[in-house]
């Protein structure tokens, strides 16, 4: 009789990386709730995934924060304390302010600097309109947004500062689009986000000049964007509740 073949090592890690993405955008995005037991059995049925890379999955999410296990075997989903979310969101600006930093230090590239602008110019087109902010330029503006902080990553040439971004990026409203639907919302919704590509603009600026301390302040201030955007996704519940995965929050 053939054996079985088994799935290689590349294909393991493959299917780990699956698992662990999909788990992720399960959780950040609500789908499952704080308190919710996730076994082995369900997320390779959820999933069409083996059991082994799911379980490398799972003990990685548990690392990251996002799981804690149970006495009885298994994980279920975390909640999250104010305290904790403001944490995450100040860990991930004071990391982008460094990574600001480095690359206006140690010189950011012509073809880098330029990609930079042309993103820049790109959300300044997305968001030129006056008619008001339909879903498709909310979309396209959450796509440059990304991209823009993706590329400052980039910029800084550290790998392991982009590591530990990753990293605090990963937890509940900490990356740079965690709480953009509050600002989509609000009745100056077009005048919010002009000003914070703005400073994006600006941070341009000073990575070509050069100036490793404005750079970091800059980025710094941009990140309290998130901050501002918690408070008032927590003083309305009615905002609130257009927020994916809000309800990992609790009162600390």
């Amino acid at each position: 009789m053939p054996e079985t073949p088994t799935p290689s090592s590349e294909e393991n890690a493959s299917q780990t990386v699956r698992a662990l993405l999909r788990l992720r955008e399960m959780i950040l995005d609500g789908e499952l709730s704080a308190g919710e037991r996730i076994s082995e059995p369900v997320v390779a049925e959820l999933t069409g995934i083996s059991r082994t890379p799911i379980r490398t999955a799972l003990v990685r999410l548990q690392e990251e924060g996002l799981l804690e296990p149970i006495r009885s075997g298994g994980f279920r989903v975390r909640a999250f304390s104010l305290d904790e979310i403001r944490d995450a969101i100040e860990i991930r600006g004071t990391m982008e302010g460094l990574a600001a930093r480095l690359a206006a230090e140690r010189g950011v590239s012509s073809e880098r600097l330029a990609r930079l602008t042309a993103c820049v110019d790109e959300i300044d087109a997305v968001l030129a309109d006056d008619s008001g902010l339909s879903d498709t330029r909310f979309a396209a503006y959450v796509a440059g947004n990304a991209r823009f902080h993706e590329l400052l990553e980039q910029a800084c040439d550290s790998d392991v500062l982009r590591r530990q971004l990753d990293r605090a990026k990963s937890l509940p409203f900490a990356s740079p689009n965690g709480f953009l639907r509050v600002q989509a919302v609000a009745p100056d919704a077009l005048n919010t986000l002009r000003i914070a590509n703005a400073q994006h603009r600006a941070l341009v600026e000073a990575l070509s000049a050069r100036e490793g301390s404005r750079a970091e302040a800059l980025m710094r201030e941009h990140a309290r964007i998130a901050q501002r955007n918690l408070h008032a996704t927590l003083a309305n519940p009615g905002i609130k509740a257009l927020i994916p995965g809000a309800s990992l929050i609790v009162d600390s």
